[in-house]
């Protein structure tokens, strides 16, 4: 299986929305939001990376970033997600691939750090950790995870940009 990561085209976003609704369709823990936090955050050009999985020319999977707040000033940080592979290809080996390409595009921005809400296990395989002192509001603490990729871990309250409250 040979997996093209690149960065989404305009042509991309009904297929990205697509991909975005069946990854989520059927997981636990999730209001079913997630495409349209990706079209909210790409309408307030909050999209800072957004890239495709291509499979046979293919979109099946995306992953998105943009940037975060954190109550200390810290600044460059960036939240990762939401990430979604269609779940004809999940287990296979795409979001890892996904998550991979999301780390260099971040090192390339000198990005400070990134952080992300999901299970310690699979995260924790590209470095993403809790750090003690970054927190987000209302979740548990090992759930909300950190990537350091340079300079100091900040310590305060993390917000996401307002287009992770879209609706639809």
């Amino acid at each position: 299986m040979s997996i093209n990561i690149r960065l989404e085209k305009s042509g991309d976003i009904q297929s990205i929305h697509d991909v975005t609704t069946a990854a989520f369709l059927n997981a636990p823990h999730t209001d079913h939001t997630e495409q349209f936090i990706i079209d909210a955050l790409r309408a307030s050009k909050a999209l800072s990376i957004s890239l495709v999985a291509e499979l046979n020319s293919n979109i099946v999977g995306h992953v998105a970033l943009s940037p975060v707040t954190i109550s200390d000033g810290a600044h460059n940080w960036y939240g990762l997600g939401p990430i979604s592979v269609v779940p004809t290809e999940q287990g296979k080996g795409v979001g890892t691939e996904l998550m991979h390409a999301a780390i260099e595009a971040l090192t390339k921005r000198n990005a400070n750090g990134c952080v992300l809400l999901g299970d310690p296990h699979f995260y924790g395989r590209f470095g993403f950790e809790p750090k003690a002192g970054l927190l987000l509001a209302d979740v548990p603490a090992e759930y909300f995870q950190a990537l350091l990729l340079q300079g100091a871990c900040p310590k305060g309250y993390v917000t996401y940009h307002e287009s992770f409250a879209a609706k639809g």
